[in-house]
């Protein structure tokens, strides 16, 4: 198990987490928006069983106590775990003077055009410096690209066109098909050859199929077999 990062408090000023607002329970997103982070989130932890890292949606970051909380649609934070006492108050979100480090990655999913996701959000991430800032727009609220990734370089964000994000291992694509029964464009993680990471649903799918066609195969040998006159059971 890797250990968790946490600063100590005796050498550090670490914020009172009572007098923080760590949920406000303010409903916010939609139908699109909240299956798009299920995906995101989803795929992570069905397809990186092996690896130490925290992935979760709409679960509030504070990078510092003088600011109220950002809560990304999406982020990814490698290396650290949920507090075993989650309900305990300064473990209910992601506190980054706890975890010792931002997240990788944080995302953003566009709705519409007020919040301010190329403006102000963006700052604030670069402030905290999460190495990579997503700004997916399937619906091109902001222009004409859909997707938008910033990378840290130095003390700035500067927008790349390489979807391959090499500090955290993981690509990103955009693609077509079949999420919870919705056909439709999704953003999705992916590794280096483009391959994307199944969801739980994906992997059983193809583990089935996988079944399916070695009994299939099975059958036809054993045809084989009996048609040149051999048992296959006693084979």
């Amino acid at each position: 198990m890797v250990e968790q990062l946490l600063i100590n408090e005796d050498d550090f000023y670490v914020p009172d987490a009572n007098l923080l607002v760590t949920e406000d329970d303010t409903p916010v997103d939609n139908f699109a928006s909240a299956k798009q982070q299920r995906l995101l989130v989803g795929s992570l932890y069905s397809s990186l069983q092996n690896q130490t890292f925290l992935a979760e949606a709409n679960v509030g970051v504070y990078y510092t106590d003088l600011q109220p909380p950002i809560v990304p649609d999406v982020f990814l934070s490698l290396d650290v775990q949920i507090p075993e006492k989650w309900w305990e108050k300064h473990n209910r979100c992601y506190m980054v003077w706890r975890f010792g480090k931002p997240p990788e990655v944080v995302m953003e999913i566009v709705s519409n055009k007020e919040g301010d996701e190329l403006g102000k959000k963006l700052e604030i991430y670069e402030q905290m410096r999460a190495s990579y800032y997503i700004v997916y727009d399937p619906n091109q609220q902001l222009g004409e690209q859909a997707l938008r990734i910033y990378e840290l370089r130095g003390r700035r964000y500067f927008e790349t066109s390489k979807t391959w994000l090499e500090q955290v291992g993981l690509g990103l694509t955009l693609w077509s098909g079949a999420f919870e029964g919705r056909q439709d464009n999704w953003l999705r993680w992916c590794y280096q050859d483009g391959t994307i990471l199944f969801t739980g649903d994906e992997r059983a799918e193809q583990e089935r199929q996988r079944a399916e066609q070695a009994e299939q195969r099975a059958q036809l040998l054993a045809e084989r077999l009996r048609a040149m006159g051999i048992d296959p059971d006693t084979v």
